[in-house]
């Protein structure tokens, strides 16, 4: 699968057609999916219709929108006209389709894009593996073995495995930047607030966060151009003009204040996520460390907050059909369920602190280098592993890295390592590093990647035969 830029110009330019594009990639798909489990739907018809609609502007002297005749996907929390929302959950297949597209569809096709479908993730984006117990597991390209990493499993494992060039996915913990890391591509978290997120199933209203997937920097910047918008119906969205960063690219990080993220950052995983970091550090002449204060705490209030906002939102159902819950989704929620309220007061007084003191660090610093994961993709079923001599959950813990960043609505770009093995990464399996900013500046985290990608140190590794 070519990039989306390069699928772009050729449909535009009439070297290819939108039509040809998406039958080639409808093909893939019902040849190569089932390898994976990426998608939950293909929406096949849709497709032709949108390619050829695409089509006929270009045959009229009309321009298609910049993502012309691109095929993507969606997480299926998102809402398309017509399909039923799932969000990874057997309840929801009960529910009416959705009557019209989310915002950010609603964004890609007006810029020319071709849904074609639908994509696996853990239910109610409530899991950072996409191990789903109704859908089947989302297995990583790179090995079919190991997990393809979540909420967004599905969202990365189309775009890693080149089954489409664009993704989109949502995060509230770490579900974009856990998955990009583990199928090595990169992907974007922006500031809480900045893009609409009507028509997607809510997992933690205070918490979730709508973004791009996509294989090169390039692609990601041409997505995250396209879905900013204002959006009156997202009350969280914040009233800022739009800023697009695919201009920037070729900025340069000259008079960039960058750091390593030290003490929470440089515990709790494995040797291959510090030396990702390293590589990354080196490449771009990072010296400084500095300390995120009180990580550790921001996260533990996150969790809190995670499980209360989350169980309230699925009270009905955990009383009336426990049972078609995932268990481990389930045991989650009522525990959320039974939490006490000052728990929860206490969890957002130290969450506004915990920002604060954050806010502080962005005064010295333009972008800190964190680890996205603290290790390569487990293999699926795998419950525990040793970190810093303890035997620990893989699932929470997949998300100690984003877990205290998401909270605060930091815009993070995940950049996948290009030679995993640098960093010793086992069996040569991807692994990627969180570059963070303070709110609303994506674009520097978008030069720096853009260089990163230039210098050869950050690229998605090739698609699997």
């Amino acid at each position: 699968m070519n990039t989306a830029a390069t699928i772009a110009a050729a449909i535009r330019t009439g070297r290819t057609t939108a039509t040809a594009t998406a039958e080639a990639a409808l093909a893939d798909i019902a040849a190569r999916n089932a390898a994976t489990n990426a998608f939950t739907a293909v929406t096949a018809a849709r497709a032709r219709a949108e390619a050829a609609a695409v089509d006929a502007a270009i045959a009229e002297g009309r321009d298609p929108g910049p993502l012309a005749g691109v095929p993507y996907a969606v997480k299926n929390l998102f809402d398309l006209a017509g399909l039923t929302t799932l969000a990874g959950a057997k309840i929801e297949r009960d529910r009416p389709p959705a009557a019209q597209d989310a915002f950010l569809v609603r964004q890609f096709q007006a810029a020319g894009g071709v849904c074609l479908g639908a994509l696996n993730m853990d239910e109610y984006a409530y899991g950072f593996t996409t191990e789903n117990a109704h859908f089947g597991d989302c297995r990583n390209p790179h090995d079919l073995a190991r997990v393809a990493g979540g909420s967004s499993g599905g969202s990365a494992a189309a775009v890693a495995a080149g089954l489409v060039p664009l993704t989109l996915g949502s995060d509230t913990n770490g579900s974009i930047r856990v998955p990009a890391s583990l199928c090595g591509i990169f992907g974007l978290k922006p500031t809480y607030g900045r893009l609409s997120r009507r028509g997607s199933y809510p997992f933690v209203a205070s918490l979730d966060h709508l973004g791009p997937f996509a294989r090169d920097v390039g692609d990601l910047a041409l997505a995250y151009d396209v879905l900013q918008g204002r959006d009156p119906a997202d009350p969280a969205q914040q009233d800022r003009p739009v800023e697009p960063v695919s201009a920037r690219l070729g900025a340069g990080i000259e008079g960039l204040r960058i750091a390593v993220a030290d003490d929470h950052f440089a515990r709790n995983g494995h040797a291959e996520a510090f030396e990702a970091v390293a590589v990354l550090a080196r490449a771009l002449g990072a010296t400084r460390r500095v300390t995120i204060p009180q990580a550790a705490l921001g996260r533990a209030a996150a969790f809190l907050i995670t499980m209360s906002e989350g169980a309230n939102l699925h009270l009905a159902d955990l009383r009336e059909r426990a049972a078609d819950f995932d268990p481990g989704t389930r045991d989650r929620f009522l525990a959320g369920a039974l939490l006490p309220a000052a728990w929860l007061v206490q969890a957002q007084r130290v969450r506004e602190a915990y920002r604060a003191a954050v806010m502080a660090v962005f005064q010295q610093v333009d972008v800190v280098l964190a680890p996205a994961t603290p290790f390569v993709a487990p293999p699926i079923g795998q419950a525990m592993t040793e970190i810093d001599g303890q035997i620990l959950p893989i699932r929470p813990n997949l998300g100690v890295y984003t877990q205290p960043i998401s909270c605060i609505g930091l815009p993070v770009l995940a950049v996948p390592l290009a030679d995993p093995g640098a960093a010793g990464a086992p069996q040569g399996m991807p692994i990627g590093v969180q570059l963070i900013a303070a709110p609303w500046r994506e674009d520097v985290l978008f030069r720096v990647a853009a260089a990163l990608e230039r210098a050869g140190i950050a690229a998605a590794p090739a698609p699997p035969a």
